[in-house]
């Protein structure tokens, strides 16, 4: 069954977050991304694939209608549609992380790869911040948005009410080796250019940073994700 004019130009509209949000879908692509979306809670609308390799309902396409409906250089077997899931409460227990309008796909998905790793199942994401659901972010998470819980919303007025301690993380913050965390709080990271914006820091409790140990001192800044790595080891350290 080939793959229809109409289907390929929805499947690239999807591309586009306001087409993802108006229709409430998403694209995974690859076997082992797809495997691990199946596997999950969430909702298959449609699969596209060069090979009969999956359980579930396909449509057999060519290599050559993959390439046509696939945003990789490489297309890699299958390109399936998911359905974005309603999202739930925020549950203020645990370890929380939030982003103040991080903007770059591949590092919010390293970063939920990281919440995945470190055990963290609630990532908090100001409006601003680059979309979940994005191809790139998808593509970087290799799976573990399918175990993170991801929810977008006005960040300021929820850490202003939240009951859990906040840690917000600055270059002059309190060097996080001599810093006592606890089992529970919300730690915040900050945009890559600007870092954690002035109405944010105004509702941290806790300022914590990296320490800077080459001789010059000169390094500018961290990026955003191996700084979510290092911090998120401390705490869980």
């Amino acid at each position: 069954m080939s793959i229809t004019k109409n289907e390929i130009k929805f499947i690239k509209s999807l591309s586009q977050k306001k087409y993802r949000l108006q229709e409430q879908l998403f694209i995974v692509e690859g076997v082992k991304g797809i495997l691990e979306f199946l596997k999950s809670d969430f909702k298959l609308h449609q699969l596209f694939t060069t090979k009969a390799i999956f359980d579930v309902h396909s449509t057999l396409i060519s290599e050559a209608e993959l390439k046509r409906i696939s945003s990789l250089k490489s297309p890699n077997t299958a390109l399936a549609i998911f359905k974005i899931p309603v999202s739930k409460s925020i549950s203020e227990n645990g370890l929380i992380m939030a982003l103040d309008d991080v903007r770059d796909p591949g590092n919010l998905g390293t970063i939920i790869r990281l919440c995945d790793w470190f055990g963290i199942d609630q990532l908090l994401c100001s409006q601003a911040t680059v979309d979940c659901f994005n191809q790139k972010v998808v593509q970087a998470t290799m799976g573990s948005l399918t175990r993170v819980r991801v929810v977008y919303l006005d960040l300021e007025p929820f850490l202003k009410q939240c009951s859990l301690p906040v840690y917000g993380t600055f270059m002059d913050g309190e060097s996080i080796y001599k810093t006592q965390f606890p089992k529970e709080g919300v730690i915040v990271m900050g945009n890559e250019a600007n870092g954690i914006s002035s109405q944010i820091e105004a509702n941290v409790d806790h300022r914590i940073g990296i320490p800077r140990f080459g001789k010059t001192k000169v390094t500018e800044s961290l990026n955003v994700a191996t700084a979510a790595a290092i911090i998120l080891s401390a705490f869980k350290g």
